[in-house]
């Protein structure tokens, strides 16, 4: 095949411009639309071999260490344990966090069982007034902050914090904190409302209690995509490294939702599994049994630096943030597209922003959540984006064992990541006994398993369409 010359117009751009130019004549613009739409359709099955009619992404600067973003701290907190051993060795081994629900009365809710986070004291992290003050989520959020600041060995003083930002994701604002103001309000009235309830409330708590707990005083903001909210927070964190307004990003993202308001609205759309007699098998990804999500909790926290930075301070660097993309389906609120159209879109473009084939990719963490759509519209996005090479590519789900942690499932999923690329190990899809013969691929069941990881990627599809993916470069590749 002929390389295609991107300086002069390609065949593929000439014949369509002849044959729109042709059919539109006397058209409306809405049947112009639909005729160009139309005849990209056509042309892609007869120019096989030339690039799709698509916007490509900027490529990732590969040449200078000062836009090259790389992670040299992480920090969680999550139902399998609130440190980096006992999350991996949990991972490892296979374990379930998926338990009875102890946080709230369930009451008639349709599910009784969550993944929740267990053995967590605030105080352990904050002083014990002010972890009164703010939502489970934000003390997840500053716990996870500060462990990561300590694993990358960065102490924050007057020569870096008004250039290490905090963009911390959390996307449902505390509903066990909603709930109970609605209980007081309407039972106590508007005058026994807590000063301290709206602050526990806003989306932006979390990354601004961050960075008044540590310090910070450089970017700041927050991202609420749902489930793929801190996938991004990562991705635009890297972002404001590269384009020079920051140093240093803590980045990442919490949420604490387990309360009856939270497993009744998840209930009436049928996403929750209700394999309540099961905890530990209820979360169950490509499994032909599936029947939704487990509810989870956690926070994670990755620290990011430009490579420069990194390098000056002498620091263990874990990866290399080398693609990033995001995508919208502009399809449903709650279901993926069916053919998992934005998600292959986003991994496509992850792949081209790192200059990297299918086939270089070594692990994929999965978005997997168990819910019958979601994970069908997944193995097809794979399908689509690597092609002939999606059946060979190992693919693991890690909400298997730690279940949905919503806004702060990619971040902790991105954790997991890095940690199978430092042990080059790749935790299994425990619970899957009977695939789904539309979920045909790799998906490491049951067991775990050595490989060779350099390049890995990390898969998050939120609510509402959102699509974001990272893809990571094991630290030994750097060059």
């Amino acid at each position: 095949m002929s390389p295609v010359s991107h300086n002069t117009p390609s065949r593929r751009v000439q014949v369509r411009e002849r044959i729109l130019a042709a059919l539109t004549e006397s058209a409306t613009l809405a049947d112009h639309e639909t005729l160009a739409l139309r005849i990209d359709q056509l042309l892609a099955e007869v120019f096989e071999d030339e690039p799709a009619l698509q916007p490509q992404p900027a490529l990732i600067d590969q040449g200078n260490e000062d836009s090259r973003v790389v992670v040299t701290g992480i920090g969680v907190v999550t139902p399998l344990g609130n440190d980096l051993e006992t999350f991996w060795q949990g991972l490892a081994e296979g374990r379930s966090g998926v338990g009875p629900i102890t946080l709230c009365d369930p009451g008639d809710a349709t599910t009784t069982i969550a993944a929740e986070v267990r053995n967590f004291d605030a105080r352990d992290y904050m002083d014990a007034k002010e972890a009164r003050r703010v939502s489970r989520g934000t003390q997840f959020a500053i716990a996870a902050a500060r462990m990561a600041l300590d694993d990358a060995r960065f102490t924050i003083d007057d020569s870096n914090r008004y250039d290490t930002g905090a963009l911390i994701a959390c996307g449902s604002t505390s509903p066990p904190d909603t709930e109970a103001a609605a209980k007081i309000l309407f039972e106590r009235g508007a005058s026994r409302i807590s000063p301290f309830y709206i602050t526990s409330a806003l989306p932006n708590m979390p990354s601004c209690q961050v960075a008044i707990h540590l310090g910070l005083m450089g970017y700041n903001t927050t991202i609420a995509t749902a489930c793929a909210a801190s996938a991004q927070a990562i991705g635009e964190a890297a972002e404001v490294i590269r384009r020079g307004d920051a140093t240093v990003m803590l980045a990442g993202g919490t949420e604490a939702p387990i309360c009856r308001l939270t497993l009744a609205s998840f209930g009436a759309i049928r996403a929750l599994s209700t394999r309540n007699h099961d905890p530990a098998g209820a979360s169950r990804p490509f499994d032909a049994e599936r029947d939704g999500f487990v509810l989870g909790e956690g926070a994670g926290v990755l620290v990011l630096e430009s490579l420069a930075h990194a390098r000056r301070r002498g620091a263990r660097i874990y990866a290399e943030i080398i693609g990033y993309a995001s995508t919208c389906d502009a399809h449903h609120v709650t279901a993926p597209h069916p053919n998992g159209d934005g998600a292959a879109r986003a991994i496509v473009r992850a792949m081209a922003r790192a200059r990297i084939t299918p086939q270089q990719v070594d692990y994929i963490n999965a978005h997997a959540t168990g819910t019958p759509t979601g994970d069908v519209a997944e193995t097809l996005a794979i399908k689509t984006a690597f092609g002939e090479y999606a059946s060979s590519v190992p693919i693991s789900a890690t909400k298997s064992m730690i279940g949905h942690l919503t806004s702060a499932a990619g971040v902790v999923e991105a954790a997991a990541t890095l940690l199978a690329m430092q042990h080059q190990f790749i935790p299994p899809t425990i619970n899957l006994t009977n695939p789904d013969p539309q979920c045909d691929l790799d998906y490491v069941p049951q067991h775990g398993r050595p490989a060779a990881i350099r390049i890995a990627m990390s898969n998050s599809f939120g609510f509402g369409g959102i699509n974001s993916v990272l893809v990571l470069q094991r630290a030994d590749y750097i060059q």
